[in-house]
């Protein structure tokens, strides 16, 4: 029996196709679903794999990115998909993964856009589209498209750069976590997007006994997205210095997720 839901990709864009591949296999089985991680074997040979995930499948997903347009073997696998949606065996559904174009065959398709629309979104439209054990261990459940990296600007600033790694986040609502006094800084735009600012006492966050603060930071426009991240500018305002412990964002309303931390260079200022 063929695989009835193929997800065609580049392997630099898993981190957002495994959650997909784990959802759609939770509800069809993982043997309905073609995702290499686990539909090919140490010693399997991976072209008659791939040859035979893309032999009958009802879906093909591809996740359409700067990776996958340029892989051609990402390219054969949409393209041969696309030659048998023409005969009526497959549908290719398209998956805007970043701001890239869609290739010119495809410009007539329609498409899911998770650019735009987030992974949870996107991941409802796919399993919407498709509903009418092996030693596969999950690499990429705790995908965050959001992280953040704060860098010493002189010695009484510190620059946060929140930055998206695959798709658009348009919901700028932030804290910034701190052991800092309301007095002792200040938070602005690098940019200078206007942003609604405020200072809470006691954040509930920490699990180490010590007092944490925090400041609520939302930018008043301005999507974040793979290409334009949001900086915030953390002046000194005393000698005591800025001391950044954590930066949440709000997924929902009151509903705060702690982003990870992106070591680019080493970190300023913590405890």
């Amino acid at each position: 029996m063929g695989h009835k839901i193929f997800l065609s990709h580049n392997h630099a864009d898993k981190p957002v196709v495994e959650p997909v591949a784990l959802r759609l296999a939770g509800i069809f089985g993982e043997s309905a679903v073609f995702y290499d991680s686990w539909s090919i074997r140490p010693g399997d040979g991976i072209i008659d794999q791939m040859n035979k995930g893309l032999e009958a499948p009802e879906f093909v997903f591809f996740f359409v990115s700067a990776n996958s347009l340029a892989s051609q073997m990402v390219k054969l696998e949409w393209q041969n998909a696309l030659f048998s949606a023409s005969r009526g065996k497959t549908r290719i559904i398209p998956v805007r993964v970043d701001g890239s174009s869609m290739p010119p065959l495809l410009t007539q398709t329609l498409y899911i856009d998770m650019y735009s629309a987030g992974l949870e979104a996107a991941i409802a439209q796919i399993v919407n589209v498709t509903q009418g054990n092996t030693s596969f261990a999950p690499q990429h459940g705790e995908f965050s498209n959001l992280s953040y990296s704060a860098d010493l600007d002189g010695e009484e600033s510190v620059v946060v750069t929140v930055s998206a790694s695959h798709f658009m986040e348009p919901n700028g609502s932030f804290l910034i976590e701190t052991t800092n006094n309301e007095n002792e800084f200040s938070c602005e735009s690098v940019n200078g997007t206007p942003f609604f600012g405020g200072y809470r006492i006691n954040s509930p966050s920490d699990t180490a006994g010590t007092t944490i603060h925090s400041f609520h930071y939302k930018t008043m426009g301005g999507a974040i997205t793979p290409t334009h991240p949001l900086q915030i500018r953390i002046k000194s305002l005393t000698e005591a210095r800025v001391v950044i412990v954590g930066f949440r964002h709000e997924v929902a309303q009151n509903e705060w997720k702690q982003l990870p931390f992106e070591k680019k260079t080493a970190r300023p200022n913590t405890p």
